[in-house]
């Protein structure tokens, strides 16, 4: 029998691939597609911040953010505060990117759930979030830990 740890390790390793598939065909990458999310809904933070969030090397993020930039999706901004530090923001395009975006996640959604009840993919999602809590908790605890 596989250990929830590993069904859910390996459902999200396999939903990410799909997600890319379907974001793909927006022209965008998978990684890129994520980063537009969270700049939107996380905007005008520095570039270590969505590294740190998005689990990558600052210097891959970099890189990703040079492209994004050259297609006009973000924008880099000084920061006021810390002249070493770049600000990020969406751009009108990458704002109408997002809406496809969402659209494709949307539909992504729908589809992964199709195969549950009502009732029971509103009680996965109940379970997820609390198995998503715990997780974070675990996670906090032990950073203190090592910190």
């Amino acid at each position: 029998m596989e250990t929830i740890g590993y069904l859910v390790s390996d459902c999200g390793r396999r939903l990410r691939r799909v997600f890319d598939q379907r974001v793909r065909e927006l022209g965008i990458t998978g990684p890129q597609a994520r980063l537009l999310l969270m700049v939107n809904r996380k905007p005008g933070r520095a570039q270590s911040y969505y590294a740190g969030e998005l689990d990558v090397e600052p210097i891959t993020l970099t890189r990703m953010l040079d492209r994004m930039e050259e297609a006009e999706l973000i924008e880099r901004c000084a920061d006021p505060d810390d002249r070493r530090a770049r600000l990020i923001r969406c751009t009108g395009h990458g704002q109408s990117l997002i809406v496809r975006i969402e659209d494709a996640a949307a539909a992504f959604n729908a589809d992964m759930l199709s195969t549950f009840a009502k009732e029971d993919s509103d009680a996965l999602q109940a379970l997820m979030e609390r198995l998503s809590e715990r997780i974070n908790e675990m996670f906090v605890t032990r950073e203190e830990d090592n910190g």
